[in-house]
Order: structure tokens, then C-alpha cells, then sequence
């Protein structure tokens, strides 16, 4: 972060001084969305706290609140619409809190002027482009009162240094690019988050190093499409050397990866992953179709003999490889025979775990254009199939691990039936009686049980 944005943040502690209503000024943060947006609003958390604020979990108590929103399926939208009017009676009973939105969902002008419209106690709206200037930003809002819409901002390069205040202690995302220049036709990500644009591998190395010093030992790294990671940059370097290079790092630590487009999978990535030491042997390839036809349809630029090519080197390669992936059912012009080719592809590679979604219109992508074959009544049932084969086929791999020793990883204590939740390199859920204290760190287990998509275990 530049001193420029620092001085903004030295202003905003002068003036939130005299505004908050506690003994410190309170910030309340809610995200949307995929693990990018975690990530953004980690950096917001982190610029909050050097300008003096504190976080608090009620809304009703906070100064700031701020929704960082997504915009990839219309559900998570409606949820955003619906919160933020929910704010208006906090508005109204404090009228000094700033109520800022942020994210995917700003970057669409639809939605922007949307805000403008009907949500006059909104008083900031920022897109996900604009996170670099957030401290100038409300600076102004603060010390005009004016309502500010600041989007669509053209970043063609990253900025570094910018300070994070991370939700976890042990578990942890990390960038390694923004943007995405795939636009498949359903996707509205290109359109909001701009571009692909690289963090040099010195940055995401250094920023890996701190990590792991501060003792975090489940490490993510993240991009739209981390196989595409380097395009533009000054170096000798692609996603598979940077993994590479990642993981000569000494420590007790794992990394993983996500997303990872099939077109740019390499065989060199999945040799990187067997050889590695601390590289989870977990591979998140999602496919979305099985169908040629509707893969063109969304121009994913592989199809089913090339992915299923990937699938096959990655299980000669990796043993016991656990692959999970995105499907969408019911894309525009998708017949039964294609969902099908879905079904068959997945009895054929049987994933650990899928994400299953039922297309959802994106205004402004090509596929909300497209003519829609199918009824609401039929996805309905097809994915219903989708969701019971899929059941069948995590029953037994579960079922084929009991009596395996797995390394877990404890992360928390499930309220509901009081044991603890542990994760394994292959990203299978594993349930075990112990004592809290262990959490956040590494133990091996001894599988004892399967239920269809988690399994049960105890200490070794």
C-alpha cells in the first residue's frame, strides 16, 4: 500500500474518533461468494484495523458495515437485495453508520444504479476493482456526507503491501492472480473482476513464507484460473514452477489449489503435485458437462476425451488422487441426452465430491441469450439424479478408506454432535472424538467408519 492510502487511513482514525459510539469504532463485515471475496475482504479487515477500528458480529453495533457481495448465480444476489434493505432500520436508528457494498455484484451497472435507486441510506459502492483505493474512498464519504459509487475502475496491474487481517489462525488464503480471460459463456466473472493480472512469484513466495512462519499450516492459493497463473509477467515462470518453488519451503505445513481450469492443466502441474512434499493430493478440475455439445455451447475450449485424458494421467500419477469438481445442470439447450454424458462421466471418473449447481441467467454473459430447452420441472429432476449418483459413488469410496490411516488436519468442533473435524490431504472429512486443545494441528487417524460423505475415526 502506497503512503498516499496510508495518510487516507491516518484521517479516517482522525475523523472516526469523534464519530464512533464506542470506545472504539466497530466495523461489521459480511461476505458472499467464493473464496476470492474471503481473500478481499481480509485485505478491507486489515486497512480497518490501521485506521483504528475493531470488529464486532452485530450489525446494530458496528459504525462501518460493509456486504461484500458475488454475482455468480441469482440466489446469492436475492440474498444481498434482501440484507441490505434489512439495514435500513439501523440507518434509521443511527443515522452516522457508513453502510458500504462492495464485490462482484458493483461491478454490474444494473445493480449499481439498482443501490442508487432504492437504497438511498446506502452510502458507498465500490467494485471489486476498486479495492486499492478503498482508504481515499472513505475518507471522502466520511468527510463530505456525499453518497459515492466509485466502479469499473481499469486495473491492469497489482498492487502489493496491501495489509490483511486474516479471519484464521492455522488455515489461509492467498492470491496469486486476479481476473479471469476464459468467458465461458455462463460466466459473469470476466465482466467483474476484470482481466488476468499476476502476482510476481517474489510477492506470493514472500507472502508464503510469512504464513508459514506465523505458524499457518492449511495454505490456498487462489485465482479464477490458477493454471494460467504468469501470462504477462517478467519472469520464467508458470503455476507448476511457482507450486514448485512454494513448496521448498521449509515447515509443517500443506497447499492446495483453486480453481483450475481443465484447458490449462498440465501434465508438468500433476507431476509437481506427485512430487511434492507438502502438496495436498486433492485436484478440483471442474468439468461443468459431459456433453461435447453443451461444452462448446460454453465455450470451455476442452472436451470430454481431453479431460478425461487429465483425470487419468492425474490417478496413474498421484496415488489415491481425490478429484472433486463444478457441474451445471439444465445449461441453455441442454437435452436429457446430454445431462446423460454428464452422468456417464461422472460414473467414470468418481469423483470424492462434486459442486452441483442449476444454471442460473447472468445478464450480460452470451448463454442468457441462448434459447432454454429444458423446464424448470426437468433440471429439477435431472439434478435430483445427478445428486443420488453422485451419494452412491462417495458411499463407497468412503466405505472403501475404513481401515486406512489418514494425516488430518483438526479444524473445529461441530456443535451439533460435539466432535471435532478434521480434514485429510484429499480433502475427505473425517469426525473424531477428542479434546479441543488439539485443534490446529496435524494428527493421525485411524478410519473407523463411513457415512456417504464424511467418514468417522480416532486418534492413532
Amino acid at each position: 500500500m502506497d503512503s498516499t492510502q496510508q495518510e487516507y487511513l491516518n484521517l479516517i482514525a482522525e475523523i472516526m474518533d469523534v464519530r464512533k459510539r464506542s470506545s472504539k469504532p466497530l466495523a461489521y463485515i459480511h461476505t458472499y461468494g467464493c473464496q476470492q471475496n474471503v481473500a478481499d475482504s481480509e485485505k478491507i479487515k486489515g486497512m480497518l484495523f490501521l485506521a483504528g477500528f475493531d470488529f464486532t458480529e452485530a450489525a446494530e453495533d458496528a459504525d462501518f458495515i460493509l456486504f461484500n457481495t458475488c454475482a455468480v448465480r441469482e440466489h446469492a444476489e436475492d440474498r444481498v437485495f434482501g440484507n441490505v434493505g434489512a439495514l435500513k432500520n439501523i440507518k434509521r436508528r443511527h443515522p452516522s453508520v457508513i453502510i458500504a457494498l462492495c464485490g462482484c455484484m458493483m461491478e454490474q451497472a444494473h445493480v449499481a444504479e439498482r443501490i442508487k435507486r432504492s437504497y438511498p441510506f446506502v452510502n458507498l459502492v465500490f467494485g471489486t476493482r476498486s479495492l486499492f483505493h478503498f482508504p481515499e474512498i472513505l475518507y471522502n464519504v466520511l468527510l463530505t456526507g456525499d453518497r459515492t459509487f466509485e466502479r469499473d475502475i481499469t486495473e491492469k496491474s497489482v498492487c502489493e503491501g496491501l495489509p490483511v487481517l486474516r479471519d484464521g489462525s492455522f488455515k489461509g488464503w492467498l492470491p496469486i492472480m486476479y481476473g479471469c480471460d476464459n468467458f465461458c459463456s455462463y460466466c459473469i466473472v470476466p465482466y467483474v473482476r476484470g482481466r488476468e493480472r499476476s502476482r510476481s512469484s517474489e510477492a506470493v513466495i514472500a507472502e508464503a513464507k510469512d504464513m508459514i512462519s506465523k505458524g499457518y499450516k492449511d495454505i490456498t492459493l487462489l485465482g479464477q484460473n490458477v493454471n494460467s497463473y504468469g501470462k504477462g509477467l517478467n519472469e520464467d515462470i508458470n503455476f507448476a514452477k511457482l507450486l514448485k518453488e512454494i513448496d521448498k519451503i521449509p515447515g509443517d505445513y500443506r497447499l492446495r489449489f483453486m480453481t483450475s481450469h481443465p484447458k490449462d492443466c498440465s501434465k508438468e502441474l500433476i507431476d509437481t503435485i506427485a512430487e511434492g512434499t507438502h502438496i495436498c493430493t486433492h485436484l478440483h478440475l471442474p468439468f461443468q458437462s459431459g456433453s461435447d455439445r453443451i461444452l462448446k455451447l460454453m465455450n470451455r475450449k476442452y472436451d470430454r476425451k481431453k479431460y478425461l485424458e487429465i483425470v487419468n494421467y492425474a490417478k496413474e500419477k498421484i496415488p489415491n488422487v481425490s478429484l472433486t469438481s463444478d457441474i451445471i445442470v439444465g445449461f441453455p439447450g441442454e437435452t436429457y441426452e446430454d445431462f446423460c454424458d454428464t452422468i456417464s462421466l461422472i460414473k467414470e471418473v468418481e469423483f470424492s465430491s462434486l459442486f452441483t449447481f442449476i444454471y442460473s441467467r447472468r445478464k450480460g454473459t452470451p448463454a442468457a441469450e441462448m434459447e432454454d430447452v429444458a423446464t424448470d420441472a426437468e433440471k429439477s429432476k435431472w439434478f435430483t439424479e445427478l445428486l443420488k449418483t453422485q451419494e452412491e459413488i462417495a458411499a463407497k469410496r468412503c466405505a472403501s478408506m475404513v481401515g486406512e490411516t489418514h494425516r488430518v488436519l483438526v479444524e473445529e468442533k461441530n456443535e451439533k454432535n460435539g466432535l471435532l473435524t478434521c480434514r485429510t490431504s484429499g480433502n475427505i472429512i473425517v469426525e473424531i472424538e477428542s479434546d479441543e486443545s488439539i485443534i490446529g494441528t496435524f494428527k493421525d487417524v485411524k478410519i473407523t467408519e463411513a457415512r456417504n460423505w464424511i467418514l468417522r475415526g480416532v486418534l492413532i
